[in-house]
């Protein structure tokens, strides 16, 4: 049933790509954040350092006189020294006129005690270059010193290389680290579907009590639901069961009815065409009873079947009581029943099922065995458990022995023996019910043998 039913993918797998694809993205924002937060930082650092470096120059600018000295002091170039050696640029002006550096390096136009903050494209390679300007007063004069500094950024690309990839660590490690968690936490959740499946699974076929352990709130509708649906099965298999044993009754009783009458009325009826007339009415009614008594007990085993209850059974002592009960049925038709059987065949099983199989088993031998015959019936249980149940009949078709078991087939050579085609079948379906099978075979000396393998 399940083979065939119609799925829509993995619940476990699909909780798992949406938790493993949230972890990638925020693995990847979180790079990109850490990397753009630490370029930021890095940034400010280098800032910090150039305009540090330009104040001590612009504060080293005096008027001696009429002339504006300069004097580059070490620390301001000292500072910006870094392990990749990046290298430095500078450019000073007097008003517009320039006095010293390069003079290549282009200087933005800034006030007074004002700083400003470029990337630039230098020579070949990028700098950043800071700007600020300092107004110089002297005894007769007032002039503008303006500074560009500027600052290759090998040091900062190495950090910032680093930086990435130690963010590139941690976005691995969280992603690694989400991933993870998100196996646990779908295991975890799918868990508590799977430990509900295994409950069901493990419940016998006649075990149909509401579950009663907590489980989540989501899964409450689910459980409500299967707890309703197993009542109502419950109550819809005792009505099936009391409709079988009513409808057992009421077709048994009847047709025993009718059946004395008519061996009545053959013992009153003289003419003999009148005779054969009962008797054909007598086979009749055989036949019907038979074939009525043998499909409820295929209803009654098929449903049982699916409802076993197993219960510890001394096979010896069921069978020695089923044999005791068919004696004055098998001496009505000269027969003998011979039971061949160990001390104890302990088993655990439905003892009306087997029962009813092995009944089917003897009325078949009792029907196809020869008048002054033997039917043998063997119970032992080693090496395993085995019912056997010989005559000295016709033995199966050779060509059917395959067949026989299904329903309401009967061999070539039961023409004009009453029966309904269902024996070996209730057997064979009793048998699959105890996990076991039925094995038809014929003996070398004459007759049929069926034996019930458990």
């Amino acid at each position: 049933m399940s083979a065939n039913m119609a799925t829509s993918g993995s619940l476990r797998n699909r909780l798992v790509l949406i938790l493993v694809g949230g972890a990638a993205i925020l693995a990847y924002l979180l790079f990109f954040a850490i990397r753009n937060y630490a370029t930021q930082v890095a940034q400010q650092g280098q800032d910090s350092i150039l305009s540090a470096s330009i104040t001590s120059i612009l504060d080293a600018a005096a008027i001696q006189g009429d002339v504006v000295e300069v004097d580059l002091p070490y620390a301001a170039f000292s500072m910006l020294s870094t392990a990749f050696d990046d290298q430095i640029f500078y450019a000073i002006y007097q008003d517009d006129a320039f006095l010293s550096g390069y003079e290549t390096l282009a200087i933005a136009g800034v006030a007074a005690r004002e700083t400003v903050f470029n990337t630039v494209d230098y020579q070949g390679t990028q700098v950043r270059v800071v700007t600020a300007s300092r107004t110089l007063i002297g005894k007769d004069k007032r002039t503008q010193i303006r500074v560009a500094l500027a600052q290759t950024q090998d040091a900062l690309a190495g950090t910032l290389r680093q930086i990435s990839r130690n963010a590139a660590i941690f976005g691995a490690s969280f992603f690694l680290l989400a991933t993870l968690l998100s196996f646990w936490a779908t295991s975890s959740t799918i868990g508590q579907l799977n430990r509900l499946t295994n409950s069901v699974t493990r419940r016998g076929p006649q075990d149909l009590s509401p579950f009663h352990k907590p489980v989540p709130s989501e899964m409450l509708p689910l459980v409500t639901s299967l707890n309703s649906l197993m009542a109502r099965l419950d109550h819809t298999l005792k009505q099936s069961e009391d409709f079988i044993a009513e409808a057992a009754h009421r077709v048994r009783t009847p047709l025993a009815t009718v059946r004395s009458y008519a061996e009545a009325t053959l013992q009153r009826v003289d003419k003999e065409e009148n005779r054969q007339a009962m008797r054909s009415m007598v086979r009749a009614i055989d036949e019907s009873s038979r074939a009525a008594g043998q499909l409820l007990d295929h209803a009654m085993i098929t449903f049982r079947a699916d409802h076993l209850e197993q219960q510890d059974v001394d096979l010896s002592a069921l069978i020695h009581d089923l044999v005791e009960r068919l004696k004055p049925i098998a001496e009505m038709k000269d027969l003998t029943l011979r039971l061949h059987s160990d001390a104890q065949v302990p088993y655990k099983g439905d003892a009306i099922l087997l029962q009813n199989a092995v009944r089917n088993l003897l009325d078949n031998a009792l029907k196809y065995s020869p008048s002054e015959s033997v039917v043998d019936i063997h119970v032992t249980c080693t090496p395993n458990v085995e019912i056997r149940v010989c005559d000295s009949g016709k033995g199966f078709p050779k060509g059917e022995l395959d067949t026989l078991a299904m329903r309401f087939k009967r061999g070539m050579n039961a023409e004009g023996t009453i029966g309904s085609g269902l024996g070996l079948t209730i057997a064979m379906d009793v048998a699959v019910a105890h996990n076991g099978t039925l094995r038809l075979s014929n003996q070398a000396e004459g007759g049929a043998c069926a034996s019930l393998l458990l």
